[in-house]
């Protein structure tokens, strides 16, 4: 989307002008300048400013005072932009610096900034069942379920979605995020007891562009993020890491989910156990508020303002206990479908792929699913069949038709009996 129709931010950060506006330590902004102008080789106050996204004032200041100690060989001038590379005694530094730690990207903004920012772009949703309708338009979800799924979005609370595998709970979690209109700003890295936490990851944290010319360039602008984790959920991925090679700590994955909404696939099927995961989240579920920890011992707080979906097939009364569940205030049964609404999955899936289709298939594909499929109608089921039916008619060189023997060949393999 063009910057010229977004919402802008709640938080607009003005780019510092002075070392003491930035909130982060002075000797951690010389080591930055020293490492990357010792990556550089032959660098510039222009490139310094450009990679550690830095005014120009700060980055002069540090250089006169690193050139005052023989740090620096200036070569030249170039227009009015300096032209320098590090002395031995610079190297020397440097390298001693690099071998702490081998950061040498945008500078990082204090906690507090960081903190600041969470809080000021909390999600605010105005939405109703026609915009929600709109924001799931490539679903076919029901009148009830809009209006149970509304309020939850509205209040930005947690969400527990639940029920037989197959029937949406998965696809409308990762569409909720399109109520969102606005975007926030996400920091590139963040200094916490003289140590640099990266946060900005362009995996989950789609910027757009072009960036906005006035904001703090140590911060990014994005469409709030949206992160899932399935089974592959372990408890040290909602630590702080810290990388040995380079020094520097990676942010757990709750904290690049901050300001917009954090799914968990399949709740019940993670290497840790639901109790591990609820024991760890009970306290940032109920307060808003969660803690980390450096690896030598310092515990600091950060935001926990996010919306957080679980969702599962499993019964909830096995996965976990009243004390967890009054936390979580929104819990919305996802139920298999009727027969109206799986015509209407069914007519969408072949009209998107383009498959004719008999008449006497809807009728006879609803009853053949109720007797196979464990007496229920699954929103899956259309286009789980469409796909297998595609490929059978690839295999016999045919186009592909959905009549009712093909069908049938397609349900035999779909539902094949399992002992």
């Amino acid at each position: 989307m063009p910057l010229m129709e977004t919402v802008k931010p709640k938080f607009h950060p003005r780019p510092p002008m002075r070392i003491e506006e930035l909130g982060v330590p002075e000797p951690l902004l010389v080591d930055l300048f020293l490492r990357r102008a010792m990556l550089e080789g032959t660098s510039s106050l222009s490139s310094l400013c450009e990679n550690l996204k830095l005014a120009l004032p700060i980055i002069d200041r540090i250089f006169r005072q690193t050139r005052d100690q023989k740090l620096l060989d200036v070569k030249g001038m170039e227009g009015d932009d300096y032209r320098f590379s590090l002395t031995s005694t610079g190297r020397g530094l440097a390298s001693d610096r690099f071998r702490i730690s081998q950061y040498s990207a945008a500078a990082p903004v204090s906690l507090k900034s960081y903190q600041d920012s969470v809080i000021a772009q909390r999600a605010t949703v105005i939405i109703n069942r026609p915009t929600l309708r709109e924001a799931l338009s490539d679903l076919v979800v029901p009148d009830r379920l809009l209006d149970e799924l509304g309020p939850a979005i509205v209040s930005q609370s947690s969400l527990f979605l639940y029920g037989p595998s197959g029937n949406g709970k998965t696809s409308i979690a990762e569409r909720l995020h399109r109520v969102y209109k606005d975007y926030i700003l996400v920091p590139r890295a963040v200094e916490v007891d003289s140590q640099i936490i990266t946060l900005f990851d362009p995996v989950v944290h789609h910027s757009i562009e072009p960036q906005p010319w006035d904001i703090d360039p140590r911060w990014v602008m994005c469409s709030r993020p949206c992160i899932v984790v399935g089974g592959e959920l372990v408890s040290s991925m909602l630590e702080l890491r810290l990388e040995s090679t380079t020094g520097t700590y990676a942010a757990p994955i709750q904290m690049k989910a901050n300001n917009g909404i954090f799914i968990i696939d399949d709740f019940g099927r993670q290497m840790m156990s639901p109790r591990e995961l609820l024991n760890r989240w009970i306290v940032p579920l109920d307060r808003h508020i969660d803690y980390l920890t450096l690896s030598y011992g310092v515990k600091f707080p950060i935001p926990f303002e996010l919306l957080v979906i679980f969702s599962t097939n499993f019964d909830p009364r096995d996965l976990a206990d009243d004390a967890f569940f009054r936390r979580i205030q929104n819990k919305i049964y996802v139920d298999p479908v009727t027969g109206m609404v799986f015509d209407e999955i069914l007519s969408r899936a072949i009209k998107g792929r383009r498959i004719p289709m008999d008449s006497s298939v809807p009728e006879y594909f609803k009853k053949r699913a109720m007797e196979l499929g464990n007496h229920e109608l699954r929103a899956c089921y259309p286009l789980d069949i469409c796909k297998l039916l595609e490929a059978i008619c690839r295999y016999e060189s045919q186009a592909p038709v959905l009549n009712v023997d093909n069908l049938e060949r397609a349900l035999q393999l779909y539902f094949a009996p399992i002992d």
